[in-house]
């Protein structure tokens, strides 16, 4: 908790008060509770994705599956214990996607030495958040940049939903965006759970955003989209074919120096923008942008990077799925543990996580995005030097399918721009030399598409 959340709970108050500044922020448990579940069902089709990503480069994936659970608990009661915020934490897609896709079965680069890249990436953030050095980051960045940080990620967030929901589609060919088939059961899943989201929330209906994807995971029944399970409990899959299997050596070779940097560059501003954003989704913010004792939530990022390799899982950082459950009322760290309980569930319960699909999510991401894209309104668009960064921000994020490279590119066209136009005050000399390593991010990038 903040030293503002502190000062202002009475000793005589319960102990969820006193622990969680519920009054403080603005919110009560019940609010938390449904915050969490949604939360929950919003990033539940991780379960299915990272294990099936992972297990394309060759990694046991009811191993994984299980190792993915762990991972989620641990870490999201983390955050809600230390940080008390509301931020999911695990794993996330692009770093699974690195390890089980670029790796292992494009670049035949083992998933040890994949896991491995992962966990010396973690190191590094866990002693560059200690030393500070993350937070002076966050300093540097410019405000206009901060603002521009909710449309980058609120336009990912958006295109995920869609992807998921088979409404937009990527051309393998061409990397072009092209419509999806809105006749297809999974879409007309997702309309529909759009159709009683918007219903329930222009009616104030308080967990409209749960109960949404709810009503789209019953009418996927008929349409062949969400299967029932045949049985509703199983027991976890053991961990041992993938915990501790990490190749530390391989991973600290000259070879792998250009995937390290990509994977440590993409994770944190990926971080740093899920933050940022999410945290003004939830009003956490101050007046300047920054989010008060961000060290905290980094720390837990960093050790929770740290530990998934260890467990098998690479890439763990704060859930852009957590803005679900800022839309539904997370202030505290409260919401936090009640998904982390629900994920606990899960590890008798997987074939109930499973029966969620993707496409019945989907609405509550196509929502959260477009709600949070609407803090592109902010940007200075009557001065260029302003607004051409935030936009080839948000532009890259859509182009790259990335909004750590959307945020990294959005930085550095910043630092350019205000050189070129002479306005060199306006860059402070820090954020000049970041712009050093992020213009080897993008080589880097270049090189490995």
């Amino acid at each position: 908790m903040s030293s503002t959340d502190v000062t202002a709970v009475r000793p005589s108050q319960g102990w969820l008060e006193r622990r969680f500044a519920l009054t403080a922020r603005g919110s009560s448990p019940r609010v938390e509770i449904i915050a969490g579940l949604t939360a929950f069902l919003a990033a539940a089709y991780l379960l299915v994705v990272i294990p099936s990503l992972l297990a394309t480069g060759g990694i046991d994936r009811g191993a994984a599956t299980t190792a993915t659970i762990i991972v989620f608990v641990l870490c999201t009661v983390l955050m809600g214990l230390y940080a008390n915020l509301p931020f999911l934490v695990g794993p996330g897609i692009g770093g699974s996607v690195i390890v089980g896709v670029t790796l292992a079965s494009t670049e035949h680069i083992g998933w040890q030495t994949g896991l491995g890249i992962a966990f010396v990436s973690g190191v590094l953030f866990l002693v560059l958040t200690l030393l500070g050095a993350r937070s002076v980051v966050v300093r540097l960045i410019p405000v206009q940049i901060k603002l521009g940080l909710g449309a980058s990620i609120g336009l990912f967030v958006t295109m995920l939903g869609l992807r998921n929901a088979g409404m937009v589609a990527v051309n393998t060919k061409t990397s072009a965006l092209a419509l999806g088939d809105f006749s297809h059961p999974g879409a007309l899943v997702t309309l529909i759970g759009l159709a009683v989201a918007i219903v329930l929330q222009a009616r104030k209906v308080p967990g409209a955003i749960l109960l949404a994807i709810l009503a789209a995971a019953l009418a996927g029944v008929p349409l062949g989209v969400t299967c029932v399970p045949e049985s509703f409990i199983s027991l976890p899959h053991a961990i041992g074919p993938v915990a501790f299997q990490l190749d530390i050596g391989s991973a600290l070779s000259l070879a792998a120096a250009p995937y390290l940097f990509a994977f440590f560059a993409a994770e944190f501003f990926s971080t740093l923008g899920t933050v940022l954003a999410v945290g003004a989704k939830a009003n956490l913010l101050d007046e300047h942008g920054n989010l008060p004792d961000i060290h905290r939530p980094f720390l837990v990022d960093s050790i929770a990077a740290t530990l998934g390799p260890l467990l098998g899982i690479p890439a763990l950082t704060a859930l852009v799925e957590s803005a679900a459950g800022a839309e539904a009322g997370a202030r505290t760290g409260l919401s936090s543990l009640a998904a982390a309980a629900m994920f606990a569930m899960m590890l008798l319960f997987v074939p109930v996580a499973l029966a969620i699909p993707k496409e019945a999510t989907a609405p509550a991401l196509i929502l959260i995005g477009l709600s949070m894209f609407s803090t592109i309104r902010h940007t200075h668009f009557d001065d260029f030097t302003d607004a051409l960064p935030v936009m080839s921000m948000v532009l890259l994020t859509l182009a790259s399918n990335s909004f750590g490279t959307g945020i990294a590119g959005g930085l550095l066209c910043y630092v350019l721009i205000k050189l070129l136009a002479g306005r060199w005050r306006e860059a402070p000399w820090g954020l000049v030399l970041l712009a050093v390593p992020l213009g080897y991010y993008f080589w880097t990038v270049v090189k490995l598409h």
